[in-house]
């Protein structure tokens, strides 16, 4: 009994973990000039249009698709509209006002990007939406889910707003309880989500101005299990990440970011268990290195009533763990820094990527807690100028009551109430949001470091070699993106560093070659075997079986290689650079690293009765 009792109480408290209230509200549609092109890609830490220019996300959250409400606001779930399989399956307000109204009114609130939730259900369900859902919008009648969602896509795009395409549930109902919808791969297999994922990429990919892949929606432990970051089992969200963001760049749409949000719950939510929100905490040791460079953007997110360690459900196992409103300031600040925009503001890192806080928020008809936290979460976000998107940004208003969260609400009767209205004490923090200009125009390019580690799988990322084949059969193979270089090495746990300090795209035309006999040209580590790169190339990666060498990697480099050559020791201790640039890509583990303007040619290694040692020391070469 005592079991049931506690996994009773852990049910009820997850079922309240990102239970947003559904939301209401617009302001007066005034055009805006499109100033961007797509696609995007990252510098460092910024997000950049097709010219180089930083495009911030200032982004909304259009919700409905991947749930079901029926706008009553007096149904099973007063708090979010939300009823049964049978309702509505579309963006909320389309039965209330116009598609052009809606996204007049989303421009008026200045933002320059939608993040639009989609259910893997939706992507199959082949009965037409409801009339009701779609009343104000008649050409959108007799349509599925799919096919409104692909109008939606349309429409916002044309109008110049960029799309990010976010999967928020497995199954067509409200997030986020203990519900067979916490992992990515609850209540349906990991291959179903990633060839959904693949399908939907595919989709648009014609349309330059769908940006995004957020790949799930506050991944979070279900009644029995937690999610992990790492630790290579069915429930390694890390892992599932990194197969999704390579499988949508390498077979659907190469020009798409891809949208990592951190882990948002572990462990019971009862005082004296251990439970916390790790967010983005673990990436600072293990962070994703895609296919594709300049592609990866790390989320997260927060509501006042959650906390670092409270589910946001009330009167219930944690008694003595502060929510996010009740810290003070400098405590909100700081903790929302080390679990989050860290990633963002640390340069030179491995993990160096912008962060989205893809999801925030608070009521019009708030607490003086809550107010004073939105009050707070406005300054960190202009303080660390990050990217951000509201959740949500179109609710219903019958009299203004009931639901406040949204920016935008409608009446039954097409009325709207907004943000921007004079009783709404919003509206000044999300005018000075929107209005605050942060680093703007330009981007400098900035030197980029990527993590390699291949101790449970393949780090094979260079696009060239996967096409190529299994180019070290039954080894894990660690291979750079094909813009970088492999700069560093470690002893043990399998792990590498790439960069693109320095040069660039230092691949010429040509394949790489696999060397896995000694190819020397000095005695650069005296009785030691020595697999090195013929002159003219360069290392992009090496295979291990085990933790022993098998063979390395080099690429022909397109300006000449024949600098002079030093030997790095990682057999009794790190030998990196004391700047710690690239950061600590491999845990735990001995490294050697060479400096930001050299390049890796070769690894030597112990060899004794027909047995490969472990990776001893790295040669470097000037560039």
């Amino acid at each position: 009994m005592r079991i049931r009792a506690l996994l009773a109480v852990f049910a009820t408290a997850l079922s309240g973990l990102a239970v947003v209230p559904d939301p209401a509200s617009a302001a007066e549609p005034t055009p805006l000039a499109v100033s961007w092109e797509g696609p995007l890609s990252t510098r460092g830490r910024y997000i950049v249009d097709a010219t180089g220019n930083r495009f911030k996300l200032r982004s909304g959250n259009w919700h409905g698709a991947s749930g079901t409400w029926t706008g009553s606001g007096d149904d099973e779930d007063p708090a979010n509209n939300y009823a049964s399989e049978t309702s509505h399956r579309v963006p909320l307000g389309l039965d209330r006002v116009p598609m052009s109204k809606l996204i007049a009114d989303f421009r008026a609130l200045g933002v320059n990007s939608i993040r639009l939730p989609f259910s893997n259900a939706m992507i199959n369900d082949t009965r037409p939406v409801t009339d009701a859902g779609v009343a104000a919008n008649p050409q959108l009648r007799g349509l599925t889910p799919l096919q409104v969602y692909d109008k939606v896509v349309e429409a916002l795009t044309a109008d110049g707003l960029a799309v990010i395409l976010n999967n928020h549930t497995t199954t067509t109902r409200w997030c986020c309880g203990v519900d067979g919808n916490e992992r990515w791969n609850s209540s349906q297999s990991t291959q179903k989500w990633l060839d959904d994922w693949v399908f939907m990429a595919r989709r648009y990919r014609a349309n330059n101005r769908v940006v995004g892949a957020d790949l799930r929606n506050e991944v979070r432990r279900d009644t029995w299990d937690n999610p992990n970051w790492g630790w290579g089992d069915d429930h390694d969200w890390a892992a599932a990440a990194q197969r999704a963001g390579d499988r949508i760049l390498a077979e659907a749409n190469p020009d798409l970011l891809i949208m990592i949000e951190g882990i948002n719950w572990m462990g019971i939510p009862v005082d004296g268990l251990w439970h916390d929100r790790p967010l983005l905490k673990p990436v600072s040791t293990l962070s994703q290195t895609l296919v594709r460079s300049h592609k990866l953007v790390y989320a997260a997110h927060f509501y006042g009533y959650t906390g670092p360690q409270h589910t946001g459900a009330d009167g219930l196992g944690e008694t003595h763990d502060p929510r996010y409103r009740d810290l003070s300031r400098s405590d909100l600040f700081a903790v929302m820094r080390d679990t989050a925009t860290y990633v963002a503001t640390t340069p030179d890192r491995h993990f160096t990527a912008p962060v989205w806080i893809s999801e925030f928020g608070v009521g019009k008809s708030a607490t003086d807690k809550d107010k004073a936290w939105f009050a707070n979460m406005v300054d960190f976000l202009i303080d660390t100028d990050v990217e951000f998107a509201y959740w949500p940004m179109v609710g219903f208003q019958e009299n203004d009551q009931g639901n406040t969260w949204g920016l935008v609400r409608y009446a039954a009767d097409g009325g709207l109430r907004s943000v921007h209205d004079t009783d709404d004490w919003r509206g000044a923090h999300w005018r000075r949001l929107i209005a605050a200009a942060g680093h703007t125009g330009q981007v400098t390019p900035v030197r980029t470091w990527s993590m390699l580690q291949a101790i449970r799988d393949d780090a094979n990322q260079s696009a060239r070699m996967r096409a190529q084949g299994d180019w070290d059969s039954g080894a894990h193979k660690l291979s750079c993106p094909d813009d970088q270089r492999l700069i560093g090495i470690s002893q043990k746990g399998q792990g590498g560093l790439c960069t693109d300090a320095g040069v660039a795209d230092l691949w010429a035309s040509g394949p790489a070659t696999v060397v896995t006999s000694e190819n020397v040209t000095t005695d650069w580590a005296s009785g030691f075997t020595k697999y090195q790169c013929p002159a003219g190339r360069f290392m992009i990666g090496y295979s291990l079986r085990g933790d022993r060498v098998s063979a390395v990697l080099c690429a022909p480099g397109r300006v000449p290689l024949a600098g002079a050559g030093r030997t790095l020791w990682d057999d009794r201790g790190d030998s990196r650079p004391p700047s710690g640039e690239g950061g600590d890509y491999a845990s735990g583990y001995h490294k050697a690293q060479c400096a930001s303007d050299e390049y890796a040619a070769g690894i030597a290694f112990s060899y004794s009765a027909g047995r490969y040692g472990t990776p001893d020391a790295l040669y470097c070469r000037k560039l």
